[in-house]
Parts: structure tokens; sequence; C-alpha cells
């Protein structure tokens, strides 16, 4: 004999919806695209919307122009997607009327045997503090092979230069000491060995 409750409250399947197709298994990966452009008004937008329009975040993004008579800049962008949506966003780029060249520098050195491509940072660090936490902001950024820009009885400013993780480690030890303020450039890279983009 069945019960009552049963009856009232059958099971249903759930509705036919696209919501409940299981999920991909791919994961985000972190890449680095190195994008040549025209040096021109509006390109730079226009690159972005592609990552913005999927919903990706740019983690670092640099632009400059590298070749002054053929008025060339390049862009260099650290974001995060699964494999899919990052070919993707390379293939429309390629297509964009002002793009010369898309090169993903990650997938390059790991054809290569290496983790990453040559990637670098700049940043200007200020610190702040007398006595012997100026003294050992000083030790610190010997040790961290940080030059000093600025300074005065009252403070520091550094420059310091190299991966983006030494930049980090850097800027956490001076937070006790005095840390004011922090500009960065963002990551410059490009392919290891004898080959250009």
């Amino acid at each position: 004999m069945s019960n009552a409750n049963e009856d009232k409250n059958p099971v249903m399947p759930p509705p036919a919806s696209a919501y409940f197709i299981a999920q991909t298994t791919e994961i985000a990966v972190q890449h680095t695209l190195s994008v040549l452009v025209d040096n021109e008004s509006g390109v730079l937008a226009r690159v972005i919307g592609l990552f913005s329009g999927r919903g990706y975040n740019i983690e670092s993004l640099t632009v400059s122009e590298t070749e002054h008579q053929k008025h060339l800049s390049r862009i260099t962008i650290i974001s995060k997607g699964t494999p899919k949506v990052l070919e993707q966003i390379k293939r429309q780029l390629d297509r964009m009327v002002p793009v010369h060249r898309v090169v993903d520098l990650t997938l390059v050195a790991e054809r290569k045997g290496h983790d990453k491509p040559l990637e670098r940072e700049l940043a200007l660090v200020k610190v702040a503090g007398q006595g012997d936490h100026r003294v050992e902001a000083m030790r610190l950024a010997d040790a961290f092979r940080a030059q000093v820009i600025d300074a005065s009885t009252e403070h520091f400013t550094f420059e310091i230069t190299g991966r983006s993780s030494k930049v980090e480690q850097f800027i956490s030890i001076m937070g006790p000491l005095g840390l004011v303020e922090v500009c960065r450039t963002g990551i410059a890279a490009m392919n290891r060995g004898e080959q250009g983009m």
C-alpha cells in the first residue's frame, strides 16, 4: 500500500533547461598574451572588450609603442580563462583590423619546455619611517636589489624590478615598516630564445 504523502508530492524530473546540463570540467588557467597592434585610438578598448564581454578579468595589462616608425604598439595581457575561451579570444583578436599578430607566450614557453615566458615588472614603493624601521627598510631593499630613487629624513621611495612574485614579496615585507604607496607597471613579457614575436 503506497503512502498518501508520496502520491501528493510525486518526484518530478528536472526541467529540460541548459542550466541542468553537466558543468564543463575545464579549469581556468593563467596565460600571457602578446598582441601587436596599430598605435591608434580605440584599439586598446576593443581588445579589452573581448575579455570583459566574456566576464574574464585582465590581471595585468601593459601597452606601449614599440616600433615608432611603423606606429606599432605591443599589448601584454595576463588573464585567466579556460583554454577554449582563450582560444576563441585569440582567434577574434586575430580578425580585428588593427591587430597584426597575437601570440600566446605561455603556450610558446610550454612547447619549449619552460614554465613561463620571460616576465618582469617594475614597481615604485614608498616607505615612511624613522629609526630602526628606516634601517631595516634599507637593509631589505639592498637584499632585494631595490634602488633608492627618492629620499628624505622621513621616507624612501624604492624602485624594484623582477618577477611579480619578487615584487609582491618586497611589498609585503615593507608593509610593517611604514609602507605608504605602491605603483606597479604590470608585466612586460617576451619569448625565450633568439626568435622574435
